[in-house]
């Protein structure tokens, strides 16, 4: 027979979103038991600090909150944890912060495991028991886990939901609660990979080119443009000015490269004129141009034949063919999940009072940057809170 344990609040997920509903909760004097189904707790967090933690982009409120692509129900949610907070909670924490030239934001130390072991000693010196290899299971009278010390069944005074997304399964979004939640009534979007990227058919001579980057470029979308880098792999392209496009790319948008975007087409034009036309096409790029052989070999894979005169406007406006994205486990992150009609204000489903969910969880999306990081952040506080009203509610 399973175990019954009854805290006053249960969180199901230790990654950012969890933790921060964690912090909410033990602050006002609650107490938490955090279920984590991996090893340790902040996988992803971690990874996401390997080439340096993007906490969150420096720009106004207004601007910041409009970038995420989420239901309006949600906005007032990433609008009131924007940037300004995000600093001042990393402060808090004892961690200092600088913006970079783009205007992100990280850590003076760059990496994620000073910031979570600081964030982790505060949760110490409260009332907070974090469990590790416990994999929810089910509902069942309660929240039911399978353990290392066989079932255990958690009957909180309310729950916080933080399982991730549908990406990085190894890291613990496996997308597994889905089946759970469904069965419990509860619509779910169906995920879809974001940040990702994405597959054509290369022809022999571009594999040459693995793993060369493709610098200075405009992508354009009918939704936008994007200027940036991104690099060529064995089955497509990826990289950052790859990412904030993928929702025009995945829905087949037609998207086109600007391959020089600091020369206009007739400078381009004037260029290629003082190069004899007796010389072959990648020459006269090359030294009219000084377009890098990976740019020239792109023009030849996605340009094909094309007249001399209309070379230029090609440069500019290079099509990109049908690509489909790469599968959900190797996209950096997913839209779809729990649909934001289904959840109140201070997310918490209107099925099962007392249930909070945050995260990656819920139906949203944004563009790396520090959007993602922040998003769950500013879930995990909403469901926080919403949660601990709901205790003081009685």
């Amino acid at each position: 027979m399973a175990k019954i344990i009854t805290p006053d609040a249960l969180i199901i997920g230790a990654g950012p979103a969890g933790l921060m509903a964690a912090d909410i909760l033990s602050a006002a004097g609650r107490r938490v038991l955090v279920a984590e189904a991996k090893p340790s707790v902040g996988r992803k967090l971690l990874m996401a600090g390997k080439s340096g933690l993007n906490l969150t982009k420096d720009e106004p409120e207004e601007q910041f909150a409009a970038t995420y692509d989420c239901d309006a129900s949600l906005r007032d949610i990433f609008a009131g944890f924007g940037p300004q907070t995000v600093k001042a909670w990393a402060a808090d924490l004892g961690q200092e912060v600088f913006t970079g030239s783009s205007g992100r934001v990280f850590p003076r130390s760059m990496k994620a495991s000073p910031l979570l072991r600081a964030w982790l000693a505060r949760l110490a010196t409260r009332d907070v028991d974090i469990r590790t290899r416990w994999r929810w299971a089910g509902y069942d009278d309660g929240f039911v886990f399978d353990t290392n010390n066989g079932p255990q069944c958690v009957r909180p005074g309310v729950a916080v939901l933080a399982l991730g997304g549908g990406s990085w399964s190894r890291l613990g979004s496996d997308g597994r609660w889905v089946g759970i939640l469904s069965g419990m009534g509860v619509k779910i979007t169906p995920f879809l990979p974001s940040n990702c990227g994405f597959h054509c058919d290369w022809s022999p001579h571009m594999s040459r080119f693995a793993g060369v980057p493709v610098k200075t470029v405009v992508l354009k979308t009918g939704t936008g443009t994007h200027r940036g880098e991104f690099v060529i792999t064995t089955r497509g392209i990826e990289g950052g000015v790859i990412y904030p496009a993928t929702p025009a790319l995945r829905s087949g948008r037609a998207a086109s490269l600007d391959l020089m975007p600091d020369w206009s087409v007739a400078r381009i034009a004037d260029a290629l004129t003082r190069v004899p036309s007796r010389a072959s096409l990648s020459n006269r790029l090359r030294k009219a141009l000084r377009l890098p052989p990976v740019k020239v070999a792109l023009l030849h894979e996605w340009g094909g034949r094309v007249a001399p005169d209309a070379l230029p406007a090609l440069i500019k406006n290079l099509p990109l063919p049908p690509m489909t994205p790469a599968p959900l486990d190797e996209a950096i992150s997913t839209s779809g999940g729990v649909a934001a009609t289904d959840l109140t204000d201070d997310l918490m489903l209107r099925q099962r009072p007392g249930i909070f969910v945050a995260g990656e969880m819920i139906d949203w999306d944004a563009p790396t940057g520090g959007y993602l990081i922040t998003g769950c952040l500013a879930t995990g506080q909403s469901a926080g809170l919403g949660a601990l009203a709901y205790l003081t509610r009685g």
